[in-house]
C-alpha cells in the first residue's frame, strides 16, 4: 500500500511529497509484527537504493504468502534531489544526511527531518542504501560506527556483503539518519555500494538477497532465500588511505575489489600534456582494496583508494 507520509507546500503551486511502500501480511490479527524499513535516496545522486527498492517491491509483492512482518519502503527521502540530480536539498545548500533528527519548530528541511524521524520511530530494523560518489566506486559494505558494533555487527553480517566497516565515532555521525534512529533504539544498518549515478546491477541483487536473508533469520520472511557470503570485518585490520600528491588524470592498472600487495604500483596519475607519469599510486599494506577512484581528474588530495589492511597472524 503506497502512503504519503510528508508533505510540503512548495512554490507554484507544487509539493514535496516523500511516499512508502508498505507490505504486510493480510492476516495478521492483533499478533505484534516486527517492523523493517528500507530508506533510500537521501542523497539524490545515489541511485543504487531505486534498484534495490525495486527488486524487494516486486518480490514482496509478488509473494506475500512468505511474509511474516512490516516491511515500509522509501525508495526517495530527497525526491526533489533525485528528480534534479543533486546530492543535497535543493534550494537549501545542505546536505539533508546531516540535519537528523530535525526539529518540528525549525526550518522546512529540519521540520521534514522531524517528521521522517516520527515516521521511523518504533520500527525494530531499518536499513539505510547509500552508493558512493561520482568520484569513488565501493564494494558492497555495511558502515556500523563502533559504539553500535556490538548490537549491530551480528545483522550486518546477514546482508550478503563483501564487508562491514567498523569505523571510529566522529561527531558529524550525530547528525545522521543512522546515528538518530540507533539513538532511538531502531536498529540501523548503513550499506554502500557502487558508485554515484549509476546503478549495478549485480550489487542490488545481492543486497536484496541479503535483506531477505535478514528478515528470514528474524521470523519475518518464509520464502526461499539464496545462500549469502561471510565479509570480512574489519575490527582487527586498519584501513589505509592513497591520496593524490599531484593533479592530473588517475589509470588504474588493477581492478576494484582486488588483493594488493605492498609496494604495488595499483595506478597512475598522468599528465595528457606532457605524456608524463606525474604519480605512481603504490600500496603501502597488503590488502583489500574496497574503494578505488571511479572519475579520473584529480586534484592535490583528491581520495584515490582505501585499502583494508590483511588481518595480523
Amino acid at each position: 500500500m503506497i502512503e504519503n507520509v510528508v508533505t510540503v507546500k512548495l512554490p507554484v503551486g507544487e509539493s514535496l511529497v516523500i511516499r512508502k511502500n508498505r507490505h504486510e501480511p493480510a492476516a495478521a490479527g492483533t499478533k505484534k509484527l516486527k517492523r523493517l524499513c528500507i530508506v533510500s535516496g537521501t542523497h539524490g545522486d545515489e541511485l543504487e537504493g531505486q534498484c534495490v527498492c525495486y527488486f524487494l517491491n516486486r518480490i514482496l509483492k509478488e509473494n506475500p504468502q512468505h511474509l511474516n512482518g512490516i516491511v515500509d519502503i522509501y525508495p526517495a527521502l530527497n525526491p526533489m534531489g533525485i528528480d534534479t540530480i543533486q546530492r543535497g536539498f535543493p534550494g537549501f545548500d545542505l546536505d539533508m544526511n546531516r540535519i537528523f533528527p530535525g526539529s518540528a519548530d525549525g526550518a522546512p528541511t529540519e521540520w521534514v527531518a522531524s517528521r521522517l524521524m516520527d515516521e521511523f520511530a518504533g520500527a525494530d530494523f531499518a536499513i539505510d542504501i547509500h552508493a558512493s560518489n561520482i568520484f569513488l566506486r565501493e564494494i558492497p559494505q555495511v558502515r556500523v560506527n563502533i559504539t553500535t558494533a556490538d548490537s549491530l555487527v551480528r545483522y550486518a553480517k546477514m546482508l550478503d556483503v563483501d564487508f562491514v566497516w567498523v569505523h571510529q565515532a566522529s561527531t558529524v555521525l550525530e547528525s545522521t539518519l543512522a546515528h538518530s534512529l540507533n539513538s532511538i533504539g531502531v536498529k540501523t544498518l548503513v550499506v554502500e555500494a557502487g558508485v554515484g549515478m549509476r546503478i549495478t546491477v549485480d550489487y542490488c541483487q545481492r543486497l536484496t538477497n541479503g535483506i531477505l536473508n535478514l528478515m528470514k533469520n528474524e521470523g519475518m520472511w518464509t520464502g526461499p532465500v539464496r545462500p549469502v557470503s561471510a565479509p570480512i570485518i574489519s575490527l582487527d585490520r586498519a584501513v589505509s588511505f592513497v591520496n593524490a600528491s599531484v593533479p592530473g588524470v588517475f589509470i588504474p592498472s588493477v581492478r576494484h575489489s582486488d588483493n594488493v600487495k605492498r609496494g604495488e604500483e595499483f595506478g597512475t596519475i598522468v599528465d595528457p600534456l606532457t605524456g608524463e607519469v606525474r604519480q605512481k599510486c603504490v600500496s603501502e599494506v597488503d590488502g583489500l582494496l574496497f574503494t578505488l577512484r571511479e572519475y579520473p581528474i584529480v586534484n592535490e588530495g583528491s581520495l584515490i583508494a582505501r585499502i583494508l589492511q590483511e588481518a595480523s597472524r
